[in-house]
């Protein structure tokens, strides 16, 4: 530490008075790089008063023994408060724990107390989110809670509990250091584009929106462009008859405000070409200019390094921190409910009650809405979840009044017709904690990848009793064949068999009977959703009520069966290897060190932004790129098919349902315990190799990084065959111990010979 030599400096920046801008010694960006940049309003406009404290504030950043949370106490003897504040938040970060901090304020209801808990799982566009609305009776022109559009909408956790009373909400926010580590990521995306001589609006969309996707600052700091040049009446047909949601003027941002908003952004573009020219001034005396770099690869890894070095410009960090004061601004216009705030006054968590519904969802969807007329003040980019509690319930008549229901919403499964293979561990960590998983799919094009891959997930895991499917957009399913309900019914279900049997060799032959089961018996088929529940026709109501129904059923008691399986452990070393090369091989091509049929190479910077999430601790996937899930999901599926075959029983199941119901407690057993072990060998154990991974940069730094990657793979989940390491066979052990810990604690058993209780 000695050798970090920090020294601070008062400023002006948005806030009134004088602020004090210093790298922090003990605190690290978001590359891990010690000296974070840290800018702390002083609470005086007066200079001698900002000189004595930022005074102050050098005795602290010079002087080592200081550099621990717990001389605190002995720093606030000495120092001013606005000192101590500005140096010792933040040095010990609590852990973030955003749903017990929602559950503090709304405990959720379990089937304990008579309530049904359902999650809510589709791709992006199925209508999860619309079908959810109906069945809190929420309007979507009037209410417009929860939000949704063609987009992906919904990022964050929507949990709502249907009940009688007060409307209550619970808001959480994302960590202060994610927040700021988005903000980099699109600040570098920016200066990128402004370095390639890009037109302001590039570098503009560059900023107000993530490569993601999910983190948008238009949202926050508004829009570039106010109105669509041209005249929307020539891209649209003369029947079309679109409702635009109406936003109270009071909901609504000024035309003040909208300038205002303009003129900032206009500022931060200005200043991201200055950055972006100033660094590329230095850049290019070293390594040349952008246009002198003949190939592809060389153009990748001279913006790469550019990137690198326009983050390392003190231009860029405090620009940054331009952007996070606007983005905390934005908190100090909600004027209703209470935010709880951090030792750094980082907003954690927002909470409102009101016995008025209109006036609680007003309040409400400046943490949920994406209406272009709220560009500027909404805080939806920020929330990781919203807990609401009240009276929501469905305007279908007395029969679905004071339901007892948990409601969960959240991101969609996948945003592409393919190349899904594993779902979020985010999701799968739902399942057992919920009591039906519905998965909301459109009739015209249904079991695409993604909806596959969440049977697949729910199947391996022991979950496919809970399992039902609301088909939407039936409406929309035509065809001269198709003459009545039933015939659109059989042909949308005949596409579901036929996706269901292809997972046969995936799942098992009896996890792929059991999804069969549950499709058939619980599916329910909806369509013309866009409107009003009172406005559809009565066939889709009975559909909806049916679906209500199942849904409170779903908190009645889980059957139960006093048969249990009995296991040798035979075979398992097979199934083990297949479920590693499984997870292996597609990593290698999507790193570009192999070919693997159907994988295509993913690009560096996608690659990068994986590592760095990982590197960092806050998350274990980036979009689509989801290795703790894909090892997750292969391990469970061979498992699975593994648990299929027992070498006997304690007494013979007496059908199929009974088998599938004793095997599943044992696949559920199995799963909870192979995510603790690969969220720690792919993660956890790993976090060393994953910061090389996202450090390397410079020529050839794509393929060290893959190579590092690959490495950290083999770390975490060897090859298994008859020339395995050490480290392989240790692993290997790890696995057979696992699943005897989970079989047996299950209830199954595991047999003293391999000949023992053969029935």
């Amino acid at each position: 530490m000695s050798e970090r030599r920090f020294t601070a400096s008062k400023s002006r920046s948005n806030r009134p008075g004088w602020s004090v801008t210093f790298r922090h010694p003990v605190r690290t960006d978001s590359r891990g790089e010690w000296g974070l940049k840290v800018r702390k309003g002083l609470g005086t406009s007066d200079d001698a008063a900002a000189d004595l404290l930022v005074g102050q504030l050098n005795e602290l950043l010079h002087d080592e023994s200081w550099w621990s949370g717990d001389r605190r106490k002995d720093a606030e003897l000495r120092f001013d408060p606005v000192v101590v504040s500005a140096f010792f938040d933040g040095i010990e970060v609590v852990a973030h724990d955003a749903e017990e901090r929602r559950s503090d304020v709304i405990p959720l209801p379990t089937r304990d107390d008579g309530y049904g808990t359902i999650l809510f799982l589709g791709t992006t566009g199925a209508g999860k989110t619309t079908l959810l609305r109906h069945i809190i009776g929420s309007d979507p022109e009037k209410d417009r809670f929860p939000s949704t559009s063609t987009a992906k909408t919904t990022t964050a956790d929507i949990e709502i509990v249907a009940s009688p009373g007060d409307f209550s909400a619970a808001v959480t926010f994302m960590p202060e250091h994610e927040v700021r580590a988005h903000i980099d990521e699109c600040l570098e995306e920016a200066c990128l584009e402004a370095i390639q001589g890009k037109p302001d609006a590039k570098i503009v969309a560059a900023l107000l929106e993530h490569r993601e996707q999910r983190f948008r600052l238009s949202y926050i700091l508004g829009a570039w462009r106010t109105s669509v040049e041209g005249d929307d009446d020539d891209f649209s047909f003369e029947d079309d008859v679109i409702s635009e949601a109406a936003v109270d003027d009071e909901e609504a941002v000024s035309s003040e405000e909208v300038e205002q908003h303009r003129e900032q952004l206009a500022s931060f573009v200005s200043a991201i070409k200055e950055l972006s020219k100033e660094t590329g001034a230095t850049f290019e005396a070293s390594l040349g200019t952008l246009k002198d770099q003949k190939t592809a690869d060389d153009r990748a890894t001279w913006l790469e390094l550019f990137g690198v070095e326009a983050f390392r410009n003190p231009k860029f960090s405090s620009l940054a921190l331009d952007i996070m004061d606007e983005v905390a601004d934005r908190f100090t216009k909600i004027d209703a409910g209470n935010t709880e705030r951090s030792a750094t006054d980082w907003p954690l968590i927002w909470t409102f009650s009101c016995p008025d519904r209109d006036e609680f969802l007003a309040a409400v969807r400046w943490f949920s809405s994406n209406h272009h007329k709220q560009f500027g003040r909404l805080l939806t980019p920020l929330v990781d979840g919203i807990r609401v509690q009240g009276p929501l319930y469905p305007d279908l008549g007395d029969d679905t009044a004071e339901l007892k229901l948990v409601l969960l919403d959240g991101q969609g499964l996948g945003h592409t017709a393919s190349s899904v293979s594993s779902v979020s561990t985010r999701v799968t960590n739902k399942f057992a904690k919920v009591d039906m998983i519905l998965l909301v799919d459109n009739a015209q094009q249904p079991m695409q990848a993604a909806p596959l891959a969440l049977l697949r997930a729910v199947g391996s895991s022991g979950f496919a009793d809970k399992l039902a499917i609301a088909f939407t957009h039936f409406d929309q399913v035509k065809g001269a064949n198709l003459g009545s309900f039933d015939q659109k019914r059989d042909h949308v279900l005949g596409s579901v068999g036929n996706a269901v049997a292809s997972l046969r060799d995936i799942v098992g032959a009896g996890v792929a009977g059991a999804i069969e089961r549950q499709v058939d018996a619980n599916s329910v088929f909806l369509g013309g959703l866009d409107k009003p529940t009172l406005r559809l026709p009565g066939g889709f109501k009975r559909q909806l009520v049916q679906l209500i129904e199942m849904m409170q059923a779903a908190s009645s008691p889980a059957e139960e069966t006093d048969c249990s399986p009995v296991y040798d452990l035979k075979g398992l070393e097979i199934a083990m290897h297949d479920a590693i090369d499984a997870f292996r091989d597609p990593w290698r091509a999507r790193l570009g060190l192999a070919y693997h049929d159907g994988i295509s190479k993913e690009h560096w910077t996608r690659i990068k932004a994986l590592s760095r999430r990982l590197a960092s601790r806050w998350a274990d996937e980036y979009d689509n790129l989801t290795p703790v899930a894909d090892l997750l999901a292969r391990l469970q599926e061979e498992a699975s098919k593994w648990l299929d075959r027992p070498s006997g029983w304690t007494r013979l199941p007496s059908d199929e349902e009974e088998r599938e119901l004793a095997l599943d407690r044992i696949r559920r057993a199995v799963f909870g315990r192979l995510y603790d072990l690969t969220k720690s060998r792919l993660t956890d154990d790993q976090v060393a190799g994953w910061r090389d991974a996202f450090d390397h940069s410079g020529p050839g730094s794509a393929t060290l990084r893959a190579r590092t990657i690959e490495t950290i793979h083999e770390n975490a989940a060897p090859r298994i065959s008859a020339a395995m390491s050490a480290d392989a066979r240790l692993f290997l052990n790890r696995l057979h111990e696992l699943l005897q810990e989970a079989i047996i604690d299950a209830g199954g058993e595991i047999a003293a010979t391999p000949a023992a209780r053969i029935h």
